[in-house]
Parts: structure tokens; C-alpha cells; sequence
């Protein structure tokens, strides 16, 4: 069994679309990113990438390649949990925690666990999403960015599981 630990923030801007978790919410803000900003995935994909040491989302997405600018990051996802099975490692459960003072996660929340669970061909009970604000402190609390936090564990696959190396 492995931990992994992974964070992300970005700034809320006008003229971008707010996307967490997969889900489009409407908002009067996005978020700023090379890729669609999605703090949410982006914490899940470097716990992932933590536990089985293999890197982080820059080391296997660079925002100076022109490849990621704009993509979905359930896209990033899914390249992650190939990269994951390939290391031998399935996940076994993952936490994560948005951090936004607006605008209220609550009704989305299902949406996200449901996405990221077919990212990740995972099951509704191996992922759990919480969203906290910061009672109106720090960055957050301003409402000037948003970000995430995530914990996991992956743990070795069965040997008959595991996909061939070539």
C-alpha cells in the first residue's frame, strides 16, 4: 500500500470557464491554466503520481507543450490511470477536498465523483469529494483563486492483473 498527497491552486479570471471535477459550473469566473485549470483533477493526478513515485502532472504534462493547451483534464486523468496500471499499482481510494469560497460545490459534487470515476475505472465508493471554504480568509476567501487537495492510497495489483511491460 502506498500514500500519495497532491495540491493545487489556480486564480479565478473573467472570460474562462470554471471546470471542477469534469463538471462546468456556472459562474461569472474560471480559472487560469494551460490546460482547462481544473484544481480538482490536477491534486487527484499528482497524489496518484506521488504514491507510486512516479512524478508529478508537469513531468508528464508540461504547460510548455502546446499538446495540453486547453485539454480536459479527465483526458489527463485517464493518461494517469494507465500509467498507474502499467506501474502494477491500482487505486484503492482516494479524498479530496476543494477549497472556494464560491461558488457552492455541493450540488456538483456527485457529477465530479462520477467523472472522475470513469476516468479512473473506479467505483463510486473509492472516491469522495468534500468542498470547505476559508470563512472569507486568505486567497480563497477573497475569492481570488481555488484550490484543492488530495490523498490516496493505490496498492499493488493482483499478478494476474497486471498488464504486461513490453
Amino acid at each position: 500500500m502506498r500514500i500519495g498527497l497532491g495540491y493545487d491552486v489556480h486564480k479565478l479570471v473573467t472570460e474562462r470557464k470554471l471546470i471542477l471535477g469534469g463538471v462546468e459550473i456556472n459562474y461569472d469566473k474560471g480559472l487560469l491554466g494551460h490546460s482547462d485549470a481544473d484544481v480538482l483533477v490536477h491534486a487527484i493526478i499528482d497524489s496518484l503520481l506521488g504514491a507510486a513515485a512516479l512524478g508529478d502532472i508537469g513531468t508528464h504534462f508540461p504547460d510548455s507543450d502546446s499538446t495540453y493547451k486547453g485539454v480536459s483534464s479527465l483526458e489527463l486523468l485517464k493518461k494517469v490511470a494507465d500509467i498507474i496500471d502499467k506501474a502494477g499499482f491500482q487505486v484503492g481510494n482516494i479524498d479530496a477536498t476543494i477549497i472556494a469560497q464560491n461558488p457552492k460545490m455541493a450540488p456538483h459534487i456527485k457529477n465530479m465523483r462520477e467523472n472522475i470515476c470513469s476516468s479512473l475505472n473506479i467505483t463510486i465508493d473509492q472516491i469522495n469529494i468534500k468542498a470547505t471554504t476559508e470563512e472569507g480568509l486568505g486567497f480563497t476567501g477573497r475569492g481570488e483563486g481555488i484550490s484543492s487537495e488530495s490523498i490516496c492510497i493505490i496498492e499493488d495489483k493482483p499478478t494476474a492483473l497486471r498488464t504486461v511491460k513490453s
